[in-house]
């Protein structure tokens, strides 16, 4: 898996000297990135700020949390329902 190599901050900082007027060939020049990578980082981080976009951060990795735990609580479940129904 390819590793970020911007953070939220880097990227909000660019979206909004992007929206400042900078042109889009430049900062993509100087910073080192696709010019199509800014439309795919204006659909995730347009219009927040670097406080919102950390607290997105944080919400992804608890709804990453729960979705394991709740796959492993379905897995015991299963395990325990099929052990249950066998007959001995």
């Amino acid at each position: 898996m390819k590793r970020k190599r911007f953070t939220e901050e880097q990227i909000i900082k660019i979206l909004r000297s992007h929206e400042a007027g900078v042109p889009l060939a430049d900062l993509a020049r100087e910073h080192g990135f696709a010019e199509g990578t800014i439309y795919t980082w204006k659909a995730k981080y347009g219009g927040m700020e670097v406080a919102e976009a950390k607290r997105l951060r944080e919400l992804e990795a608890e709804n990453k949390k729960l979705k394991k735990l709740l796959a492993e609580t379905m897995l015991e479940k299963v395990a325990l329902k099929d052990a249950l129904g066998r007959k001995w």
